[in-house]
């Protein structure tokens, strides 16, 4: 069945089938457009498909290089009808004319016939050949003119209706082979420029895994950026400890005389203050622009720059390190695309000096952790937190033996002691201080942002990272004092045994000759009291003085006996400690003004010790409390117990202790006063006796209000 709206097919024009098929094969060449080369093929199947439309004419296409407004004569593609071919010669001949029909068709941005435009007369070129009607169609795509496709006829005569709407088909058709072809070389130059840029942003990651020192690192950045922006001048400032000043640590130019490198108050009036404040990236055109021509601070005053490329270096804390600048003689010297690319060597630069200030740091710490006290080195831990992480505040918590965690040092403002109150904090991020993956914390650590920005939730990765090297650096310094504290009391332990060990041979010949000598004093009082009855019967003074001599000589015995008896080996044994301390109460000679409690001994676990030596240190600490109290005050003796330990405290109210004496007082030279019946070496024997039974003493005061004396000794082990 024939449908009646359109012709049979052999009614159809033998052209129109043949322009047809010329498109649809110019469509198949244009769609595998992939080089240069394909576009020049589909432009030739192009004019030749045109010549077969209009037979006997001549067909040729220019390309539009907008950039110098011309038709770029190298682009020409051409074909002849076979009565009009040209010869080598006559190609050099045939170069569009700047106001000729092409150019006239360009500015239009419509077609252009010879035989409409009267004032102009055809090229001197196609008039030798016999050209008598050119025909201009412009290539266009999207508004913009990609070309222009030329047609020469022979024969003075217009172009047909039928014509014309043939030609319209090849001209869109040549405009988006053009487009395709420019579109393809742009991806492949960019591909290219991308490519070039990753290989330079590889060869910055590997100059920052190579570990050389910062300055040559960010030389060694800086060339890079020189060289993928085509700037001139480049420089990195970064922000001294005081906050105040941007310090150039590295330059990097071409024909660079002299350098204006003294370090820019960032609060000054400079560009790459300017950036630093602001802390957005800036691209400036041209310098001599306001405002940037009153505040534009040259890198090197015998040089004029036109244009200006400055990013803020920033850390994943949020911490400003910085800033990179370049620099270029051409007004415009630096695109979007150049900004983008400075941001990532921006980006690298900030890696390095991160792990370099963190390196610097560790490297501190580990000096530290061999040559100070632990306190100090946390605190110092502590210092560093806040300034590798840009944190207001950091502190440590640590674990007691009950679990609950004290607060020991702070870095910045005032946190709360309690671990459970800082966490409630905004802005605060803490991470536990653990042995291992398994272990209970030793404690913990916290850093506390400013609260000035709102909290802070996105904690990065590097802060969690240079967060744990300081935690694993706390938690050697904590093992390192245990283990050193554990040393001390097993050396003092040793000393004090080595000390008994020659003091008992000592103790036994002066107890043996004490009693030679002493024992004979008895005796001859003895024998002139039988001698000489009738004598001292009359003389009451040389009676009394006899009587005296004897008790005294009983109680010098009995003094030796006494305190030389805690240079014998002690003998251990399951002790009470609540008896202990009430055989010390009656012992002791308490002023009716002085009043004695006792709290929690009577629930006290038994302890391994001694009840002779214990009794000796109780009344040796209630004769001192005695003592310092002045016949006017209260003595109060408090027990507690834990796992391993069983604690005792011995407290007054009298004058206390200075701090500065707190070590003096057990030492055997600081004794400076006796009790009847002491040989007055003070607190020392409290210390050694303590030390001793494998327990320890410590003292509280703070030289004012009262002393506290701790007393810590090992619970008993239960019997099998």
């Amino acid at each position: 069945m024939t449908d009646p709206d359109f012709p049979p097919a052999d009614e159809i024009n033998p052209r129109l089938l043949e322009t047809l098929a010329s498109l649809n094969q110019i469509g198949t060449t244009i769609n595998q457009i992939g080089s240069s080369k394909d576009s020049a093929s589909s432009l030739q199947l192009i004019v030749k498909s045109a010549i077969r439309v209009i037979p006997g004419s001549s067909a040729s296409i220019y390309i539009y290089d907008a950039s110098r407004n011309e038709l770029r004569p190298e682009s020409r593609v051409v074909a002849f009808a076979e009565t009009h071919a040209e010869t080598e010669a006559d190609h050099t001949e045939d170069i569009p004319r700047p106001n000729g029909f092409g150019m006239r068709a360009t500015l239009r941005q419509r077609r252009t016939l010879s035989y409409e435009e009267t004032d102009m007369h055809i090229h001197p070129y196609q008039e030798k050949k016999g050209v008598k009607v050119v025909a201009c169609f412009p290539l266009i795509v999207a508004g913009e003119v990609l070309g222009i496709l030329y047609i020469y006829l022979y024969e003075p005569r217009r172009i047909s209706q039928f014509e014309e709407l043939m030609l319209d088909n090849f001209v869109n058709q040549a405009a988006m082979a053009i487009y395709h072809a420019r579109r393809l070389t742009d991806m492949n130059r960019s591909l290219a420029q991308k490519e070039n840029e990753l290989s330079q942003l590889r060869r910055a990651g590997m100059l920052i895994s190579s570990r050389l020192r910062l300055e040559e690192t960010l030389e060694s950045i800086l060339e890079l950026a020189l060289e993928l922006t085509n700037a001139q001048y480049g420089i990195f400032r970064l922000l001294d400890q005081t906050g105040e000043h941007l310090v150039t640590r590295a330059v990097s130019a071409v024909h660079l005389e002299k350098p204006l490198v003294e370090k820019l108050p960032i609060q000054g009036r400079s560009i790459m203050a300017h950036v630093a404040r602001t802390r957005q990236p800036l691209l400036i055109r041209d310098l001599r622009e306001q405002p940037w021509a009153e505040t534009y601070y040259p890198l090197d005053s015998k040089l004029e720059m036109r244009s200006e490329l400055c990013v803020p270096l920033i850390n994943a804390s949020g911490r400003l390190e910085g800033v990179l600048n370049l620099e270029s003689p051409r007004v415009g010297g630096f695109t979007e695309d150049d900004s983008h690319m400075l941001q990532s060597l921006a980006m690298y630069a900030v890696t390095a000096i991160q792990e370099v200030r963190l390196l610097d740091a560790l490297q501190e710490a580990a000096q530290l952790l061999i040559s100070q006290p632990s306190l100090k080195v946390l605190d110092q831990l502590c210092a560093m937190a806040n300034d590798l992480l840009n944190t207001e505040t950091s502190a440590i918590w640590l674990a007691g033996e009950n679990g609950a965690m004290g607060f020991i040092v702070s870095e910045g403002g005032a946190i709360p002691a309690e671990i459970s109150e800082a966490e409630k904090r905004p802005n605060a991020y803490f991470m536990p201080l653990a042995k291992d993956n398994t272990a209970s914390a030793l404690g913990m650590f916290g850093v506390f942002h400013s609260s000035a920005g709102g909290v802070r939730s996105d904690v990065s990765e590097w802060d969690k990272k240079v967060l744990a090297c300081l935690v694993n650096y706390a938690v050697l310094v904590i093992q390192n004092e245990t283990r050193q504290q554990a040393l001390r009391a097993s050396q003092e332990q040793h000393l004090i045994a080595e000390t008994f060990a020659a003091v008992g041979d000592v103790s036994a010949n002066l107890l043996h000759t004490m009693n030679n000598k002493l024992g004979v004093i008895p005796v001859r009082v003895q024998g002139i009291q039988d001698k000489y009855e009738t004598l001292l019967a009359e003389d009451h003074y040389l009676t009394k003085s006899l009587n005296e001599i004897e008790r005294s000589a009983a109680a010098a015995m009995q003094t030796v006996h006494e305190n030389l008896s805690h240079l014998r080996p002690i003998r251990m044994e399951r002790i009470q400690i609540e008896p202990c301390v009430m055989d010390a109460i009656r012992v002791v000679q308490t002023p009716p003004g002085i009043q004695i409690l006792s709290e929690g001994l009577n629930n006290l676990p038994m302890v391994s010790a001694s009840g002779q030596s214990l009794v000796f240190v109780f009344r040796n600490l209630l004769e001192n409390a005695v003592d310092a109290m002045e016949e006017n005050g209260k003595i109060k003796i408090t027990g507690m117990q834990n796992a391993e330990w069983v604690d005792i405290s011995v407290s007054d109210t009298g004058r206390g202790i200075p701090a500065e004496l707190h070590e003096q007082i057990f030492e055997l030279a600081h004794s400076s006063r006796t009790h009847p019946g002491k040989m007055g070496f003070g607190l020392w024997w409290v210390k050694t006796l303590m030390t001793r039974l494998g327990g320890s003493v410590t003292v509280e005061s703070d030289g004012t209000h009262g002393t506290t004396f701790h007393l810590r000794l090992p619970i008993a082990g239960r019997e099998t």
